[in-house]
């Protein structure tokens, strides 16, 4: 035992151990190819049920290596399934496979990296299913009794939360405030929870005089069924590995200091899992809980204040490359809610799903809960933008937080240095850009010339696509769950000019979103009288003072023009579309709106457009743009056409592409958001394809 006490007290020993976990997963991660059991033409299956969940009429289920979504058809069916099938049941069904897309918008979620991380290969979509086998296993049962417990209390969301580690189910317009709070670290399993559990269990077990070799055991046990009942999320694992080897530790006086214990929980839980490193739980886990234990190394004090900062600025780096911003005073709030959540809410969560009736007590504290966020967010609210941060920077950034702990003289001067130059980056290095968003049936075209920000069309997909899509995507906002966060990944703080080519939905349906969650400085309209859709943004922008303009005939950015070449009235939206031409460092770019070609032969009559570098093609490809004679005299060397994927026009037209076979055709449907970057007079060109 004493020669296992030296060895476990050599300092090296962990650190030699963190490196060969980390080279295997470098390794295993680039190297290892994960071989599907399923094919893409398989059409019959046979699946265990792994996790559920129903939200509205969309039902997701989780199995091995497959994600399964299912569309009730009535109530009674969907309160059928409630009552009829359960977590482990095995299910016969019937239904197609297709593989998962990329994101289409640089910088934003990327749904087929989350699933392969949780190392699902397939979409599954469900035609119809039967039971083939009821759960017979023990364990099951009484998470399935838990499961049907909960979701039969009202008002059952942060049970779900608390209990279950489902912070979905949370209003998305509450959550929102907890974010801006950077409190949503409460409603997701951890090791606060673990913490108190522990807590209260290794209290009672005292009460009735249980040693402390036996206590550990039960509490231990008692821990790994929570861990089950919460389908062991990374966060809970390694709080309750942490809390076991803890205990060893001090039940065998072998000494080993917190965070090599940290590192053994980190080791063992990548070795079990490797794609665990991918998840966003795991990595706030274990770098906060890394940062805590250092800072309680250095003999420093350990106050609720003092932890909350450290829990922000080790978390800094994470938080902004997951949502491009943060609010420098969200820490603060931890003084008021960590208390709360730990003391009375999460304490009586727990009774409530024993004693159901108390839902009306904790209702009354979480309407509290809410209220003060609500407040806290429009009061302690100083939410800053930056642009995505490099892996180099990250590893900069905790170096100097390593040494500001450990007290090192100016690592905090770097430190403030290294974030106000993160904060001031996007201005730092000038270069323009001009962005083809991929949004679906629709256009939207960014440009920044000298850190001026200059959008064409904000898109909008709802009114030009089928009904199973609307279906399946009527939560899904693509300016504010899409667009926006791209524009804080880059590190645009605002829109200077908003530009509207006309106003069909495709082009600016999604304006009023944009203004009402981004900061915009002016709006152009097009020539012709104002739509439906035109006014009601102007209401909106009367309602925020903001400026707006129609029918111009140019534009002065910086040393740059822009020149709107379409000025007259037609009655029609689309040959009144606002058509526009600029010059960036030599380079020619026309955007073409929903321009017919009508308004192509008005264009050619009246100016010399030869020899453009890149044309935005109108009207998605459709025939009635990009007439023969147009193409010949404006000669593009680059084409892009934005056009939704299988849409229902069939755009673009085959006649449009055999007209544009000259020119290099890059489509938003097959090659994503197309970026044009003029640096030194060169121009690059990058795409985000599916």
């Amino acid at each position: 035992m004493l020669r296992l006490r030296k060895i476990l007290l050599c300092d090296i020993l962990y650190y030699a151990l963190l490196l060969i976990t980390i080279i295997f997963l470098i390794f295993y991660l680039n190297l290892y190819k994960r071989n599907s059991k399923y094919n893409e033409s398989d059409d019959y299956f046979v699946l265990r049920i792994k996790k559920f969940k129903i939200d509205g009429d969309k039902l997701t289920i989780e199995f091995d290596n497959l994600i399964g979504y299912y569309y009730f058809k009535s109530l009674e069916e969907k309160e059928s399934f409630y009552k009829n099938y359960s977590l482990n049941d095995i299910l016969s069904i019937n239904g197609s496979l297709s593989i998962p897309n990329n994101n289409t918008i640089p910088n934003t979620f990327n749904y087929k990296k989350y699933l392969s991380h949780k190392k699902i290969d397939y979409i599954l979509k469900i035609d119809n299913y039967s039971i083939k086998e009821k759960n017979k296993n023990i364990l099951f049962k009484i998470k399935n009794y838990i499961y049907k417990r909960i979701n039969n209390i009202s008002n059952n969301s942060y049970l779900y939360a608390f209990i279950l580690g489902e912070s979905s189910y949370i209003d998305e317009e509450i959550y929102n405030n907890y974010k801006i709070n950077n409190i949503t670290h409460l409603f997701a399993l951890s090791g606060l929870h673990i913490s108190i559990f522990s807590s209260i269990l290794l209290f009672i077990l005292n009460k009735l005089k249980c040693n402390q070799v036996l206590s550990f055991i039960l509490v231990s046990i008692f821990l790994l069924f929570f861990s089950f009942i919460a389908s062991f999320t990374p966060s809970i694992l390694r709080a309750t590995i942490l809390f076991i080897l803890s205990n060893i530790n001090n039940i065998f006086y072998f000494y080993i200091k917190p965070k090599y214990l940290l590192f053994i929980t980190f080791i063992i839980l990548t070795l079990i899992n490797p794609y665990f490193i991918f998840y966003t739980g795991f990595i706030l886990s274990f770098t906060i809980t890394y940062f805590i234990l250092l800072n309680n190394e250095n003999n420093n004090k350990s106050s609720i204040l003092k932890i909350s900062i450290i829990s922000f600025l080790s978390s800094f780096p994470i938080i902004i490359n997951l949502s491009y911003e943060i609010n420098i005073l969200g820490f603060l709030n931890n003084l008021f809610f960590i208390p709360y959540v730990s003391s009375i809410v999460f304490p009586l969560s727990l009774l409530t799903v024993t004693f159901d009736k108390l839902i009306v007590v904790l209702n009354i504290f979480l309407r509290l809960m809410e209220f003060i966020s609500l407040l806290s967010s429009k009061i302690l609210n100083i939410t800053l933008l930056f642009s995505k941060i490099s892996y180099i920077e990250i590893i900069i950034y905790y170096i100097l937080l390593i040494l500001v702990i450990k007290r090192i003289k100016v690592s905090k001067l770097f430190l403030i240095v290294l974030i106000i130059f993160l904060y001031l980056k996007p201005y730092l290095f000038k270069n323009d850009y001009i962005y083809y968003l991929d949004v679906k049936q629709g256009d939207s075209s960014l440009i920044i010339i000298n850190n001026t920000s200059i959008l064409i069309d904000s898109g909008g997909i709802v009114s030009n696509e089928t009904e199973e899509w609307k279906n399946k995507n009527k939560k899904y906002n693509q300016m504010i769950n899409s667009v926006i966060p791209f524009f804080k990944s880059i590190g645009l703080k605002k829109i200077d000019y908003v530009i509207i080519t006309h106003g069909d939905f495709d082009h600016m349906g999604e304006a009023i979103n944009l203004v009402n969650n981004f900061k915009v400085e002016k709006v152009v309209f097009n020539c012709g009288p104002y739509n439906d859709l035109e006014k009601e943004l102007i209401k909106v922008l009367n309602k925020k003072k903001i400026k707006y303009y129609s029918c111009i005939k140019e534009l002065n950015i910086d040393k740059n023009k822009l020149y709107f070449l379409q000025t007259k009235e037609y009655d029609n939206e689309n040959d009144n579309s606002n058509v526009i031409y600029t010059e960036l460092n030599g380079y020619k770019f026309m955007f073409m709106g929903d321009a017919s070609v009508t308004t192509e032969k008005e264009i050619l009559d009246k100016y010399d457009l030869s020899d453009v570098d890149v044309l935005k093609v109108g009207h998605h490809g459709s025939k009635t743009s990009s007439s023969r004679e147009f193409i010949n005299e404006v000669n593009p060397n680059y084409s892009i056409i934005s056009v939704g994927k299988k849409n229902r026009y069939g755009h673009p037209n085959k006649e449009v592409l055999e007209t544009l076979k000259d020119t290099k055709i890059y489509r938003t449907d097959i090659d994503g958001s197309i970026m044009f970057k003029i640096k030194n007079n060169m121009l690059k060109i990058e795409t985000c394809s599916p």
